[in-house]
């Protein structure tokens, strides 16, 4: 009988509505990993995507340090709460036509109601443990999912160092050779090199672009302006 009761006690406590919700924002943290490459959990640190910090009970369309939001998120008049995050995420270009999401939705709803658990438990933890938890191993970068970039947030492009500053871009045929403030030159096949523009307070200063590496194999890289108008001016035809 007593080894009944023991039993009885532990069904009772590995099916208890505490430790259910803790394991499910256990696999929320890890299911979290195809939302990293876009969204960071670091309060105003926006990436593709607006940051995800404190959006429990959130109006959408509301962060005011990310200006990207199309006008359905904005004029949508949703809170983000269990029900609305749900049905987002399960198909967010149904669930709100006309929005900016490009991930397709998770229609595993075991998988939807881990990441809404994780989110919400977010909320409630200092912004700076968030910040470590997304960058944990296995946080970053993700076949598929959103985009398999990197889950980290961007680097502050302003303070890189002369091995990422740029100081002059030449192509030749199919071919772009890059030298760094540092003296260095590299060649990149014109398909691996990447330009992009950062105008945020994060993004380099004027007329001086960062060069970021990509790829596993380090045969890829992106550029990145200040503006859109310094790319022409910036890459020099040299054979």
């Amino acid at each position: 009988m007593k080894s009944r009761a023991t039993l009885a006690l532990i069904i009772v406590v590995l099916t208890s509505p505490a430790l259910a919700q803790n394991g499910n924002q256990t696999r929320g943290q890890q299911d979290f990993r195809a939302c990293a490459p876009c969204h960071s959990l670091e309060p105003d640190r926006n990436m593709t995507g607006p940051s995800l910090a404190g959006i429990w009970n959130r109006k959408a369309g509301t962060l005011a340090s990310f200006p990207r939001y199309s006008n359905a998120m904005k004029h949508s008049g949703i809170t983000w709460d269990q029900q609305s995050l749900d049905g987002y995420l399960k198909n967010p270009s149904d669930f709100m036509p006309g929005n900016h999401m490009t991930y397709p939705g998770e229609p595993d709803e075991k998988a939807r109601s881990s990441v809404i658990a994780f989110l919400k438990s977010a909320a409630e933890i200092p912004s700076d443990q968030n910040q470590a938890a997304q960058s944990q191993p296995g946080m970053g970068s993700m076949p598929g999912g959103m985009g398999g970039m990197q889950g980290r947030a961007a680097p502050k492009l302003k303070t890189v160092d002369a091995s990422s500053r740029i100081k002059s871009i030449t192509y030749c045929r199919d071919t772009f050779r890059v030298t760094t403030e540092d003296g260095k030159s590299r060649e990149f096949w014109e398909r691996n090199l990447r330009f992009k523009t950062d105008s945020s307070e994060e993004g380099p200063e004027k007329d001086a672009p960062a060069i970021l590496a990509g790829g596993m194999l380090g045969d890829r890289a992106s550029v990145v302006f200040a503006s859109p108008d310094e790319i022409s001016r910036f890459i020099k035809p040299q054979c």
